[in-house]
């Protein structure tokens, strides 16, 4: 009898420091999104179509490329508003940023006026800019994918705070997967939802310790 009592007791006093030891180590191997490529270039000649600058430096970064042709992209642009946007646009230095053509402004603005029946897309930039710009951005990405003749694609992608491009590289349907089909509403739904999880919950991480670190 007097052992179970000691046994129970262990058990009560080693549980918790158990427990504090698997979720402490967890916090040092935490799980990154892989970076893909480096260096993405900055959106230092795009406007967006409320004439602001628009940059990729410190912002976490969904981009999409709707070229001159947003009209086939409005779908693309609801499968994202629904699940990506709506989520998590208000994490701070959230953003997403569409790259069209200044023939396609009239049509943002219209977009956007629909995004915001959604949800408040203020965060969401449609940021203008000429077709040779628009390919070397998406060349920046050194991805496998190639642009539309409309300098537009289905893909879109996500670029973290040092402009470098997160994706998988263990995918177990393509292998390694540079950006997400948003005309595919359960690849969004699924694969690009958690893995925009990934990506915040390290900057919240990285946030925590760094505000720890400062109270020491």
């Amino acid at each position: 009898m007097q052992a179970k009592k000691f046994i129970v007791l262990a058990v009560l006093f080693l549980l918790p420091i158990t427990t504090y030891l698997f979720f402490a180590s967890g916090k040092d191997n935490f799980v990154k999104l892989p970076t893909l490529s480096y260096g993405v270039s900055e959106l230092d000649n795009f406007k967006t179509i409320e004439n602001d600058s628009v940059v990729l430096q410190d912002r976490i970064t969904v981009l999409t490329f709707f070229g001159n042709d947003l009209e086939t992209k409005k779908a693309n642009a609801f499968n994202l508003a629904h699940k990506i946007y709506k989520k998590n646009h208000r994490f701070n230095e959230f953003q997403f940023v569409s790259l069209i053509t200044e023939d396609q402004i009239p049509l943002a603005i219209e977009l956007k006026e629909k995004l915001n029946e959604i949800e408040d897309a203020e965060n969401w930039n449609f940021a203008v800019g000429t077709s040779e710009e628009i390919e070397s951005v998406f060349k920046s990405m050194k991805t496998n994918y190639v642009l539309e003749n409309n300098y537009s694609s289905d893909y879109v992608f996500i670029i973290d705070k040092d402009k470098n491009l997160r994706g998988r590289d263990d995918d177990e349907d393509f292998g390694i997967l540079y950006g997400f089909d948003a005309s595919n509403y359960a690849e969004i739904n699924n694969k690009m939802s958690d893995d925009i999880k990934v990506v915040l919950a390290e900057y919240r991480l990285a946030l925590k310790k760094y505000k720890a670190d400062r109270e020491i």
